[in-house]
């Protein structure tokens, strides 16, 4: 999914954009427009016949959001939940000049479900994708910096760009543009790094803390926002203090009597404390890693979604598992093998489960990812295979693959722990 929004190679946009600068792509220079992702008609659709509710739905006029009272209300008998969207409310406040922001599309609308999830498994980082369908000649938000990546697809209309220099380079989730305002403003009153029209198929990538604004053209304008809440050391390192609650020199109380109101008493206590932490990370280098890796493995799969699966044709499937039923590892679901001399256990982000020592090199070949048959598992026959398949099926743990897109031949084990 990443090649449909930038105009060069995956390598280059990693060495020289990412994180770095802006990269402008024309729609000639990509692989078809985004029409297929979300059009006018589906934003009507989105506001007329999808149940849309609040919070994903916000508007915002002149640099500032709205009450939502101005554009939800209840949806009647049977739905009488009060922050459903209200279709006259925001026609007028459309017509008036506010911009309509459809949030966490990567939720409700298919196409962007699949989308977001294709950009997440590209970039190894969460993504979430946000609408903004702005009336013409109208803007919806003041010169600001966004804490997250940005990539910014035209879907139709026309919108002008000013993008400026960073006041705050890589600003983290808890320093967000209104701690610059001033500095923010002084910024947008000089020249811009970008300055154009984006046209319907055309896309820009923004990194994080990038000043940028935006106004529709002489018509109305759609454009897509994927945001990319970008991992960083930062947060490599936040595992591993966290990991470090583990040590119980660390968790000890400090001496008595202690006065953090004195600045210099704090900064030796400080100081006596980092040198502790320093000693902890040299002698148990691995074991904090091994940690650390546990907590960021969890809280990505906290902060982002496997592929969803369908309840009632996944029951249906179990019934019907035998020794040529394709299925695969779940897309996007994180987890993991331990072994030991007696068993070897899945770890998943919120259960572990347990299997005989007999299944390890079946699981081995089914976290690899590819499709593969229940009667093709390697170290089992095509009975235990089909109890393992229907074990994991019903863990959500596997999907079910139509039609089969394999040959049923033995697979070779590899060694892996997941």
């Amino acid at each position: 999914m990443l090649s449909r929004c930038i105009s060069i190679g995956a390598a280059d946009f990693a060495r020289d954009h990412w994180g770095r600068r802006p990269l402008l792509s024309r729609a000639d220079t990509l692989p078809r427009d985004f029409g297929d992702l979300l059009s006018p008609a589906t934003v009507d659709e989105l506001l007329t016949a999808r149940g849309v509710r609040a919070p994903f739905i916000r508007m915002a006029k002149d640099g500032g959001l709205l009450a939502r009272d101005c554009y939800v209300g209840p949806a009647g008998f049977g739905a009488e939940i009060g922050d459903q969207v209200d279709s006259a409310k925001v026609l007028s406040r459309f017509a008036e000049g506010a911009t309509i922001v459809l949030q966490g599309l990567h939720r409700l609308w298919p196409p962007v479900i699949d989308f977001a999830r294709g950009m997440v498994d590209d970039l190894g980082h969460p993504v979430q994708t946000n609408a903004y369908i702005t009336p013409p000649a109208n803007r919806g938000f003041d010169p600001h910096y966004d804490v997250h990546d940005v990539f910014v697809l035209q879907v139709s209309g026309r919108k002008r760009w000013l993008v400026h220099d960073p006041v705050h380079r890589d600003p983290l989730d808890t320093q967000p543009w209104t701690d610059h305002r001033p500095a923010i403003e002084a910024r947008a009153r000089e020249q811009p790094v970008i300055d154009t029209v984006l046209e319907p198929g055309d896309a820009v990538y923004l990194p994080r803390g990038w000043v940028h604004s935006a106004q529709a053209m002489g018509e109305t304008s759609i454009h897509l926002t994927v945001g990319v809440s970008a991992v960083t050391r930062h947060d490599v390192v936040r595992a591993i203090v966290d990991a470090l609650g583990d040590n119980d020199m660390l968790r000890e109380s400090l001496a008595i009597p202690l006065d953090l109101a004195d600045h210099d008493q704090a900064a030796v206590t400080a100081r006596s404390v980092l040198t502790s932490v320093i000693d902890v990370l040299r002698e148990e280098t691995d074991e904090l890693a091994d940690a650390a890796a546990t907590r960021l493995s969890r809280r990505h799969a906290e902060r982002t979604r496997a592929v969803a699966v369908a309840p009632l044709a996944t029951l249906d499937a179990i019934g019907r598992v035998d020794t040529t039923t394709a299925f695969r590892w779940r897309p996007g679901l994180i987890g993991s093998l331990r072994h030991s001399n007696s068993s070897v256990t899945l770890r998943l982000p919120d259960r572990s489960i347990t299997f005989p020592a007999s299944c390890a090199d079946a699981l081995v070949a089914i976290r690899s990812g590819q499709p593969l048959m229940a009667g093709n598992l390697p170290g089992l026959d095509g009975s235990d295979g089909c109890v393992l398949v229907r074990r994991l099926l019903r863990e959500a743990v596997l999907v079910p693959v139509e039609p089969c897109p394999i040959e049923p031949t033995p697979h070779d084990s590899t060694e892996s722990d997941g």
